[in-house]
């Protein structure tokens, strides 16, 4: 996917590159990395494609906050929209939509061309994450799914260009593993197209999942405002900054200025879990990147999560995944 940059002199430079659409039916993976240095800010770019899926992520700094974008002449393609770290907006004059991007939030969008101007945060990373399908595939995979994929198909199907929803959802941690999984494969040939493909489908159904189940009115909600869901995400970000002493549900209740009743139940609304359940979920993803590293025996790993003992740990790792951590390595 190449996109025309434009600086504040209005010079511009391409990031990315074209695939032409043969690419995505060649019969095995397609795959380049690239790095760019620009003057309005540095990265590094990961494309694959394949049979009808075009993955790309990248690791991003930006040294200007306002960006001209212009993206013409692309494949016709549905995008997986996964904002790893930073945030900023996206304006498309073609189509008067704007799109919010907030770290650790994801969504599916349909919009073709894109012209128009892009705020982000400076000084920090921006880490996204993206799997597209071509226009086609996308409508042939959902016609006998969800309710809810294919109303948002038949909007494709009428060149609307649209998003699933008008709002964002958290990444959840399967929908997380799942694209470590992708960008971590080890798969060679035929099998790293298979176990491609498979992924993507397994991103796709995750995230209609949690539309679906985020469509359906929750009675009383304990999320009652902006502010609530704000002080909500704020308490998960240092739960996980503090995943190896966590503070207990009063202290983290404090830490993010809300009352304990509100914090528990308006997390269980926000990220399908309990504050606790999350935490451990979220050591156990983490066990299982880390037993991919020879390096480190499963005593480190234990200690490095914080569990009080190998045991502990094991029988944590065993429950969650069906394995012991010995035989996952």
């Amino acid at each position: 996917m190449a996109l025309n940059i434009y600086d504040s002199d209005d010079k511009y430079y391409v990031v990315g590159s074209k695939f032409d659409i043969s690419q995505f039916n060649q019969p095995l993976v397609t795959e380049r990395r690239d790095k760019y240095s620009f003057p309005f800010g540095d990265a590094e770019i990961v494309q694959i494609a394949f049979s009808g899926i075009y993955i790309v992520y990248g690791d991003m700094v930006v040294k200007q906050s306002r960006l001209r974008i212009k993206s013409f002449d692309e494949p016709d393609m549905v995008e997986l929209h996964f904002a790893l770290t930073g945030g900023g907006i996206m304006e498309n004059y073609l189509t008067n939509k704007r799109l919010d991007i907030k770290a650790n939030q994801h969504n599916i969008i349909y919009s073709p061309d894109f012209d128009g101007m892009a705020e982000f945060d400076t000084g920090g990373r921006h880490k996204f994450f993206e799997v597209n399908f071509e226009r086609a595939r996308f409508i042939d995979l959902t016609s006998e799914s969800s309710t809810l994929l294919k109303n948002f198909a038949e909007n494709i199907m009428n060149n609307r260009s649209v998003e699933i929803s008008s709002e964002n959802l958290p990444i959840s941690l399967a929908m997380h593993s799942c694209i470590n999984d992708i960008m971590n494969c080890q798969f060679t040939g035929g099998l790293k197209l298979l176990f491609l493909q498979s992924k993507c489908l397994e991103l796709l159904a995750l995230q209609a999942q949690a539309f679906e189940e985020a469509a359906k009115k929750t009675v009383n909600p304990a999320i009652k405002s902006a502010y609530d869901k704000d002080r909500i995400y704020y308490a998960r970000e240092y739960l996980l900054a503090n995943a190896n002493h966590p503070p207990s549900l009063t202290e983290l209740a404090k830490t993010a200025g809300i009352n304990e009743f509100k914090l528990k139940h308006g997390f269980k609304e926000v990220f399908k879990n309990t504050v606790f359940g999350y935490l451990s979920d979220y050591k156990l993803m983490k066990a299982k990147e880390l037993l991919a590293d020879s390096s480190k025996d499963i005593k480190n790993i234990s200690d490095e999560l914080g569990y009080s003992s190998v045991q502990h740990f094991s029988n944590a790792f065993s429950k969650k995944f069906g394995i012991s951590p010995g035989k996952a390595r």
